[in-house]
């Protein structure tokens, strides 16, 4: 009786410790009760799961250059709003406007950008 509660409090405790990421990663901490808006250059964009990431520098209100992150949603979730891996490239000037992390880190969950060209593009837009 005792071995089988013991192997069942260690996988109960595996389980747990397992999916402990997962809870993690689908927790967007941002305020939302103000969207920011990021203007900067295009340093790197990662097009893959389970998140979309677009490096920026922004140059603050003094001048100097922040380094921000902009979250987006899956490939998937995407391409069926008619984005690819090809929309962003080094060197392009973008705004994103989205929600920051409520840490006060360089993060923002992205909801929409405007390309160089004007476009504006929403991540979300296929909800």
């Amino acid at each position: 009786m005792i071995t089988r509660r013991y192997a069942l409090a260690v996988g109960t405790v595996g389980i747990l410790i397992g999916a402990s990421p997962l809870l993690a990663h689908h927790t967007w901490a941002v305020d939302r009760t103000r969207a920011v808006t990021v203007k900067g250059t295009v340093t790197g964009f990662n097009w893959s799961n389970p998140h979309v990431e677009i490096f920026l520098d922004a140059k603050d209100d003094n001048g100097n250059v922040e380094k921000w992150t902009a979250g987006g949603p899956s490939t998937g979730r995407m391409a069926g709003s008619g984005l690819n891996k090809n929309i962003l490239k080094p060197g392009d000037v973008i705004t994103a406007v989205g929600y920051r992390a409520t840490d006060g880190s360089k993060l923002l969950r992205v909801e929409t950008i405007v390309l160089p060209n004007g476009q504006e593009l929403a991540f979300y837009g296929n909800r």
